[in-house]
């Protein structure tokens, strides 16, 4: 049997040994764990496809899930679209449950004992996640310092702080929101042996090989191999990509299983980089300056998913005097969204960008953690900066329609499926960032309102207006791993919702 209390005490134990300051916080984080776990677990339950749940019946009293097998599930109204740990407890018949692992166990469905794990690891993590949270770091002044102060990881996935495989001392090291700063290795490896996008510093290249930036848990847990010290980093939300000070982000191979997937650089990321970077610069440049793309420098590949590395113009590149470059995952500790006017000034700004892009042929993947925003220095949103090409869309038919060459690129990236197209943009950015920082569905279908009445009438539009909203079905995907690629669900369109009130 899965639960948090053992996985809890596990991490505490280890804590002991390593950092015995930071247990009194610890655990009086873990209340609030469980509730920010267990709520992105209902929110799961209440709105994906699981197949084993036959009956859905809300009012605005709260929510019962029929199982198939009979049994009732019973908890509080479901808002598709919260972030706050608001879900403290349900119950499965005539038991409570605070635990979401515990509760994933006896609901004893196919893959369950593997998920329940996940969750309990997911609970532990993120208590001491918010247990290493500096409170002195309210003013961050570098890049970096924003994102380290994102505690909380996804803000709809279960799994928002499974990092299996990570020792409590590999997260204190390496995480962002402990403020740690990373010795950064190089592994070198003869230049004929790699596949080398874009450009390669000087500083990274000794005779006829190239140095291929490493993570040092790579180093040691993955290529089990020496490296040689290079620089130190400061990690981002990501886990495996760094901000060099002065200098650009790398990207690293981490083989890490993180929320749902295991992190590496393919060869064909690798491959693409270098016209990939050039053909999103040059599509921004019809944005009329609201959209700057962090350009890719170089990346290169030992032709293993486990040694290579890519090098990114940092997002500040693109601020000017008095203005901050904020990741929109880090919005929500900033104040500006507790501002209707704001909230909505922003939802238009990311909208104009996403709508403007994907009738042209481009698809963002504009969650939390790629999309970043300039501000004045009184907070107003000016311009957008997205990073990380990796996993865009990109349509020929939609581009040659207006003109534009589309890319040489062919593989993953490369979709004329409208319903593929909506599903990237409106599943990362309105479902994503925008939900994520508006924080409940009130807030973003007034967001919403406010904003797409200024926005162009184009048939993408009509579907957010008119539809419900596309969002990856993260839970069913951990749920059904004989299953490859995302999985979607439908949930209720943020301008007409009332939460709480959805049979099925």
């Amino acid at each position: 049997m899965y639960d948090s209390v053992t996985a809890e005490a596990g991490l505490a134990e280890e804590l002991a040994s390593v950092r015995p300051g930071l247990l009194p916080r610890y655990r009086a984080a873990l209340p609030g764990a469980r509730a920010a776990v267990l709520t992105r677990l209902w929110r799961a339950l209440a709105y994906e496809p699981l197949p084993w749940i036959s009956r859905r019946t809300g009012s605005g009293h709260g929510l019962v899930l029929r199982l198939a097998d009979g049994r009732d599930l019973a908890g509080p109204p479901a808002d598709p679209y919260a972030t706050a740990g608001y879900v403290t407890s349900v119950r499965l018949g005539r038991e409570r449950y605070d635990d979401p692992a515990r509760l994933m166990t006896d609901l004893a469905v196919p893959h369950a004992a593997g998920f329940a794990a996940e969750l309990a690891h997911s609970t532990a993590s993120l208590a001491l996640s918010r247990a290493g949270a500096d409170p002195a770091r309210s003013r961050p002044e570098r890049d970096w310092e924003w994102e380290q102060r994102v505690t909380d990881g996804h803000p709809y996935h279960p799994n928002c702080r499974s990092r299996p495989g990570f020792s409590v001392a590999d997260q204190l090291a390496y995480a962002p929101e402990h403020a740690s700063v990373v010795e950064l290795g190089t592994v070198p490896v003869a230049a004929e042996r790699c596949l080398l996008s874009g450009e390669w510093p000087d500083e990274l290249r000794y005779g006829g090989r190239l140095l291929l930036p490493v993570h040092p848990w790579q180093a040691d847990h993955v290529l089990k191999r020496p490296y040689d010290p290079w620089r130190s980093a400061h990690p981002l939300m990501s886990l495996r990509t760094l901000a060099l000070p002065g200098g650009p982000h790398v990207k690293t191979a981490l083989s890490a299983r993180l929320t749902s997937s295991v992190r590496d650089i393919s060869r064909y990321s690798v491959e693409v980089a270098a016209a990939l970077s050039e053909f999103a610069t040059d599509l921004a440049g019809r944005t009329g300056g609201l959209l700057h793309i962090t350009r890719t420098l170089g990346a290169v590949t030992a032709h293993s998913p486990d040694l290579a590395a890519l090098l990114r113009e940092p997002p500040a590149a693109y601020a000017g005097p008095g203005e901050r470059v904020l990741p929109v995952a880090a919005l929500p500790g900033t104040g500006l969204p507790g501002s209707p006017a704001w909230l909505a000034a922003f939802a238009r700004l990311a909208l104009t960008v996403g709508l403007r892009l994907l009738d042209l042929g481009v698809a963002l993947e504009a969650h939390g953690q790629n999309l970043l925003v300039i501000t004045s220095a009184d907070g107003t949103p000016l311009r957008l900066v997205y990073r990380d090409l990796a996993d865009i869309r990109i349509s020929p038919a939609r581009l040659t329609r207006h003109g534009v060459t589309p890319p040489p690129l062919t593989g993953r990236l490369v979709t004329d499926d409208e319903t593929a197209l909506r599903r990237k943009l409106f599943g990362s950015l309105v479902a994503g960032a925008l939900a994520g920082t508006a924080g409940s569905a009130p807030a973003l279908g007034a967001a919403l309102a406010a904003a797409l009445p200024a926005l162009p009438d184009t048939p993408d539009l009509a579907v957010l207006r008119e539809g419900p909203l596309p969002a990856k079905a993260l839970t069913l995907m951990r749920l059904s791993p004989e299953t490859p690629g995302d999985q979607w669900t439908a949930l209720p369109n943020p301008l007409v919702l009332e939460p709480g009130t959805r049979d099925q």
